[in-house]
């Protein structure tokens, strides 16, 4: 994949998270499309970080809320639906097929499977019934515009029969037909998350008919994938990339071939970057702040951290399950965490001392103040919360 092999270290790839991830002051975005553009996925297993992550990344980040809502719900120009690893992301409206054919279709293979045999295991109606079920429901949902599961459930009884989910497991449960069959057509791409129920940080959503996109060959989606992500996220090992996408190792590496990806030589061992970003990258023109919310998808964007991340900070910092809390950036390494208080401040500690000096503080000082002036009177609860979180949002505990 080329015959020069590069040394590209940790300064300068933090270098490029100010820039390529739209953190640094010069580098940040007029529009949430901007974002999503750049970044290629924003994470939205929790519906607050997508918000969060735009507007750490505006130029102008007073209109957050209402340009986002009018992206994903007015112009539908960003869509939520199932991606990588059967996350789900926010991702431009023009990549939707491409993440449909590179990763949904097999991840829906195994979840649809998965449901019909735990429907037959619990003597639930077959593979023909639920079939049925499912052209009514689509069809239902195609004529209410958008729906709840129980709003949808109305329209369509069945939706409503329940079943003994992994019997005899830890996690044996009660389920219905509508909660594992939305499911399922969500990660099939026939269905995508609607409008929530509340407010922006609300994870009741409605459904809607996912917008119709042609079917692509799945090794030339992979490849349109990739070469998306690098460009963002790049260099990158194929460790970072089989954890990123959730795809096999000769995928990654068929894909790779396919872009005409260039290795590099990291500290982690050989990265890529694609064929045009070889040469040395210009980091931002001054130095840069940011509080980046949980889940972030800079925070989260490879699998090998210790360039941007000090091992002895992770356990204050992520959940039991390796999910990301709210985080302080300086310079495009995590120096701390941030959490909002039940009274509305925001409040911040830094955890690598050694990293951080007087300007620093005062530059995370000012983007506390740029986030809290934008979220106004809404209060934010990470979905996965981290041990530092918790105790900066406690009552009597300042950052």
């Amino acid at each position: 994949m080329g015959d020069a092999v590069r040394y590209v270290g940790g300064a300068e790839r933090r270098a490029r998270v100010g820039v390529r991830q739209r953190l640094a002051p010069g580098a940040r975005a007029a529009t949430p499309e901007a974002v999503a553009d750049t970044l290629v996925a924003l994470h939205g297993s929790d519906p607050a970080t997508v918000y969060l992550a735009i507007g750490a990344r505006l130029a102008d980040p007073a209109p957050t809320v209402a340009e986002t809502d009018r992206a994903l719900y007015g112009d539908r120009t960003l869509v939520r639906m199932h991606g990588m690893r059967h996350t789900v992301f926010v991702f431009p409206t023009g990549l939707t097929a491409v993440v449909h054919a590179s990763t949904g279709l097999a991840v829906a293979a195994r979840e649809r499977a998965t449901l019909l045999k735990g429907m037959a295991k619990a003597g639930a109606p077959d593979a023909a019934w639920l079939k049925e079920t499912e052209e009514s429901a689509l069809a239902a949902l195609e004529r209410l515009g958008q729906a709840t599961a129980t709003e949808l459930a109305r329209e369509e009884p069945r939706l409503r029969e329940q079943f003994v989910y992994a019997a005899g497991k830890s996690y044996e449960g009660v389920h219905t037909v509508g909660t594992r069959l939305l499911k399922v057509l969500g990660v099939e791409g026939k269905v995508v998350r609607g409008r929530p129920l509340g407010s922006w940080t609300s994870s009741q959503f409605r459904w809607a008919v996912a917008p119709a996109h042609p079917e692509l060959d799945p090794a030339a989606a992979q490849a349109d994938l990739l070469r998306h992500w690098l460009t963002a996220c790049g260099p990158a090992t194929e460790a970072d990339l089989k954890w990123w996408t959730g795809w096999r190792v000769t995928d990654v590496r068929r894909a790779l071939a396919a872009i005409g990806a260039r290795a590099v030589s990291l500290d982690e061992g050989t990265g890529y970057v694609v064929a045009e970003d070889v040469e040395p990258v210009a980091g931002p023109a001054e130095p840069w702040a940011a509080l980046l919310p949980a889940l972030d998808p800079t925070a989260m964007g490879w699998q090998a951290r210790d360039w941007y991340l000090a091992p002895e900070l992770r356990p204050a910092l992520f959940d039991y399950s390796g999910n990301v809390g709210p985080t302080v950036w300086w310079n495009g390494r995590v120096v701390g965490a941030w959490a909002q208080r039940a009274d509305g401040e925001i409040v911040w500690r830094i955890l690598d001392e050694k990293a951080v000096g007087r300007e620093a503080r005062a530059a995370i000082a000012a983007e506390a103040e740029r986030l809290g002036a934008w979220v106004g009177d809404t209060r934010v609860t990470p979905r996965f919360r981290t041990p530092v979180e918790k105790e900066l949002a406690g009552p009597f505990r300042r950052g």
